[in-house]
């Protein structure tokens, strides 16, 4: 059958959003968008067809899950979450992993999933710290976990949209207990996986190594190592005559033309760690510098400064009882993903000086202020303890480690209330009382109403991106439909797999999404495979809403690249790993969860 010139436009556009989606030069929203606008202009779609997104169920749903989740964040659940890990862990890193992964499935159970994972972050590195496990043992657990407990009901939004694109073709929808029958085999089976072997094949090591067990001495290896940055301090004398003598540190250009930082300032029997902007300097102080040394020497002037000898510089030697060394990852919708250290004025806004940037298991340290910061960085910071609980406040950066005490909980008097919204709204849309999309957005304006949140809290909590990036993908599945494209690609999916039953054609789609859903965005793998699985199982005679539920949940099979889900590109940094971590521990993983879901789900959910 010869396509019409609607059918080859959108086959061009998916093409290319395809392309883009992989060689990821473009954000994943922009994409959407421009495949939105494509199918509009083109006139592949009228206005309305164009921009229906936006009122889909689907994406009011999403809405309303991100008020829903900040709300419950802000009064300190995370927080309770942590203190829970802590008491019930004990010694053993086995059984700290199945609660890190049991707590992030909990919470991405009603929680979006990036949500409950910046959530658990800074308590699981703060219980890793405290049992003397090593946070590269249970950072990827955590992502895990949090990705299987989205398979396992409706408000993730890969699920959300499969839902709303069944509706769209006369089908019944899922309601929030659809996915639990399979989603929890797949869940434990997972927890199983990482407990009994896939925490044995992370890294030893990370970037924040540092999490020895309190009765132990320090094995060597602290930050400074860690980040690599004893190969580059050194100490220097000011000479007499210098241009320094008398000038406050703000003024010394010690950084813009020796690119160099100045760690602390050695005066007399007084040592300053992490010098204040006006710290005036004299004839004699010394000042510990981070940098290159052979680039300070060169550029040095008469009379030039004293490099005096160092044995090695140690965490220890750059911390006191007022200056701490901590590390930070850029939360998922920082306001520094994409600027660079020195146009946010990083040490004016924050308080901390930055000493390192760890990126794709590697140190960056020179150049560092003028790189540009991205999604799943960790930042080496150096600064006083009392701005400690800002920084842990801040909503860019979630410090690793153990937090402050007391841990400033933002509205713990609504966590009660909060809690039964909360369950009120699941019970709700469980039942059917109201449709899904209307009783998540009730629950959502319940917590701004009784001042959980306030409305601009509520506005900020909206991961907008994901919502634009939703809303301009949904448009494909109706263009393939439209078109005659996913009817097509059916014809020829059925005609391979028909002749084995209708296990293989639930296995091939499984497969095939699984495989896109490790570098696409899982909503954009949803848009576009979903449409093709309801038109196979119609033209077989088996049953779309299942086979659908199978796609959903492959669309959260994220576990060989950190690509696949922003969880693992939020955990790469902190834990210190490289891509081939996630493919060797990944691969068993998805192999176990594929197998689970291939076995249960026809048993459960007849096809």
């Amino acid at each position: 059958m010869p396509l019409t010139a609607d059918a080859i436009i959108t086959l061009v556009i998916l093409t290319a959003a395809i392309v883009l989606f992989l060689s990821n030069r473009i954000r994943a929203d922009v994409v959407a968008l421009l495949v939105l606008v494509g199918l509009g202009a083109t006139g592949v779609l009228t206005p309305q067809e164009t921009f229906s997104g936006f009122g889909r169920s689907a994406v009011v749903t999403i809405v309303a899950i991100f008020v829903l989740a900040a709300g419950l964040n802000l009064t300190g659940a995370g927080d309770r979450v942590g203190e829970w890990l802590g008491r019930v862990a004990g010694r053993s890193e086995g059984r700290l992993v199945v609660l890190v992964m049991a707590a992030g499935a909990f919470l991405s159970l009603f929680m979006n999933n990036i949500a409950a994972a910046a959530v658990l972050l800074p308590a699981v590195s703060g219980a890793a710290r405290r049992q003397g496990v090593n946070p590269s043992r249970v950072l990827m657990p955590l992502a895990f976990g949090t990705i299987l407990g989205g398979m396992a009901t409706l408000f993730t939004t890969t699920n959300i949209i499969t839902s709303g694109l069944l509706t769209e073709n006369g089908l019944p929808g899922f309601n929030i207990l659809s996915f639990a029958p399979v989603g929890i085999p797949a869940v434990l089976a997972g927890i199983l996986y990482m407990t009994l072997l896939g925490r044995r094949l992370l890294p030893q090591r990370s970037p924040a190594e540092r999490f020895e067990a309190p009765t132990r001495p320090l094995s060597g290896q602290d930050l400074t190592e860690v980040y690599q940055l004893d190969e580059r301090l050194f100490r220097a004398r000011i000479p007499p005559g210098s241009y320094l003598d008398r000038k406050p540190l703000e003024l010394s250009t010690l950084r813009e033309t020796f690119n160099v930082n100045v760690l602390a300032v050695e005066q007399g029997d007084k040592t300053i760690l992490a010098p204040p902007p006006d710290t005036p300097l004299h004839v004699g102080d010394v000042l510990t510098l981070e940098g290159s040394l052979e680039e300070f020497r060169s550029r040095d002037v008469e009379p030039r400064l004293e490099i005096l000898a160092s044995d090695g510089m140690t965490e220890r030697d750059l911390e006191s009882g007022e200056i701490v060394i901590v590390e930070a990852a850029l939360s998922p919708r920082s306001s520094l993903i994409t600027r660079t250290l020195q146009e946010v004025s990083f040490r004016q806004q924050f308080g901390f000086s930055a000493l390192a940037i760890w990126r794709g298991g590697r140190p960056i340290r020179r150049g560092m202020t003028t790189t540009t910061l991205q999604f799943g960085d960790a930042l080496l910071l150096q600064g006083p303890h009392d701005r400690l609980n800002l920084l842990h406040q801040n909503r860019d950066l979630i410090v690793m480690g153990e937090p402050p005490r007391p841990v400033p909980v933002v509205r713990s008097s609504k966590l009660a209330p909060a809690t039964i919204i909360l369950v009120i709204t699941l019970a709700v849309a469980a039942t059917s009382i109201l449709p899904t999309a209307e009783a998540m957005m009730l629950g959502a304006l319940a917590m701004v109403l009784i001042g959980v949140l306030s409305a601009d809290e509520a506005y900020d909590a909206i991961e907008w991106k994901s919502v634009f990036l939703v809303a301009g993908m949904l448009p494909m599945g109706l263009a393939l439909t439209n078109t005659g494209l996913a009817d097509l690609a059916a014809e020829n999916l059925v005609r391979l797999v028909a002749p084995y039953g209708p296990q293989a054609l639930l296995a091939a789609l499984f497969l095939m999404t699984t495989l896109l859903a490790q570098v696409i965005s899982g909503p954009a793998v949803a848009a576009i495979v979903v449409p093709l699985a309801i038109g196979s199982a119609q033209r077989l005679g088996l049953n779309p809403q299942h086979m659908a539920l199978a796609v959903a949940l492959a669309t959260s099979m994220a576990f060989l690249t950190p690509l696949g889900h922003p969880v693992n590109i939020l955990i790469m940094g902190p834990g210190g790993y490289r891509f081939t971590d996630y493919f060797k521990v990944g691969l068993p993983l998805t192999l176990v969860v594929t197998l689970v879901i291939l076995i249960i789900l026809p048993i459960v959910y007849p096809l």
